[in-house]
């Protein structure tokens, strides 16, 4: 059973920080860039990485006695201890303000912004807001705020609703979510969540039908997908997850130019978006 959620003890996290610093090696700009698709090259100090490799720098470490059954580190700590088992990335938003370079040392600092509990169709749902500010040499170089959300571990989903008529996208790129694919980026980010890697634990414990795409990732190729059409970073993507997307299917990114700026979606096989994002210049 599911630990009683005390959101007056949760809510003491807001305001806790955290600072980690980190180096933009060569190596790692190879890695990122081929798992998103890109022409590997032979990276260089100076060079501009990949846009969001922030996400790959400084990741906590812990020892294995540490892990709670899921892979990731047992509760607390930093994050506050949410005795919901199921955690995702919900969403958030980030700023781009100038690009960190190979060589680069980063120092990331974060902040619990805000723990709310809300109502959903799986049940108790419990989001976690972290704000974190990137610096390079030459000062702040992202702002961003990432949502997680826990959720108890429901025996069976809710009945579906007939999904809507699959938006047309004036951009669309293709590609195959194959384990590998995963695997690759669960070690660039050095995240130890099973439920990208281990079969048998994201069917038989979390009773999902495969290993599922990281959301981190489908935000990396949307937003990679968008600085290519424009020819650079957007100033600010706005981003959220809507529906899971597995293992061992073809996947696209999606792109349409708006008044505002440019709407961004990944999709599944069936066309039915996954996480959809706004961009501005």
């Amino acid at each position: 059973m599911t630990e009683k959620l005390d959101i007056d003890h949760l809510r003491q996290w807001i305001g806790r920080s955290e600072e980690a610093t980190d180096i933009v090696t060569a190596q790692l700009v190879k890695g990122l860039r081929a798992t998103l698709f890109q022409d590997v090259g032979a990276p260089k100090t100076g060079d501009a990485a990949p846009f969001t490799v922030h996400w790959c720098l400084a990741q906590p470490v812990f020892p294995m006695s540490m892990l709670g059954p899921d892979g990731h580190p047992t509760r607390g700590g930093f994050l506050p201890p949410v005795p919901l088992p199921r955690r995702m990335w919900a969403g958030g938003e980030i700023e781009f303000l100038q690009p960190l370079r190979v060589g680069d040392e980063s120092t990331r600092t974060s902040r619990i912004a805000d723990v709310q509990v809300k109502s959903g169709s799986t049940g108790t749902l419990c989001f976690v807001s972290v704000e974190h500010s990137i610096s390079s040499p030459r000062g702040i170089a992202i702002r961003e705020r990432q949502d997680i959300v826990y959720r108890e571990m429901t025996s069976s989903a809710p009945a579906a609703k007939a999904p809507p008529p699959p938006p047309q996208a004036q951009h669309r790129e293709t590609h195959v979510s194959d384990p590998v694919l995963l695997f690759r980026y669960s070690a660039l980010t050095f995240n130890g969540h099973r439920i990208h890697y281990d079969r048998d634990y994201v069917t038989k414990v979390e009773g999902y039908p495969g290993l599922i795409f990281h959301g981190p990732l489908q935000a990396a190729l949307i937003i990679e997908m968008a600085a290519k059409l424009r020819g650079k970073a957007p100033k600010k993507f706005t981003y959220r997850g809507l529906q899971p997307l597995f293992e061992g299917t073809e996947f696209s990114v999606n792109a349409n130019e708006i008044e505002a700026g440019m709407e961004l979606w990944t999709a599944n096989a069936e066309g039915q978006p996954t996480m959809k994002g706004t961009a501005v210049w």
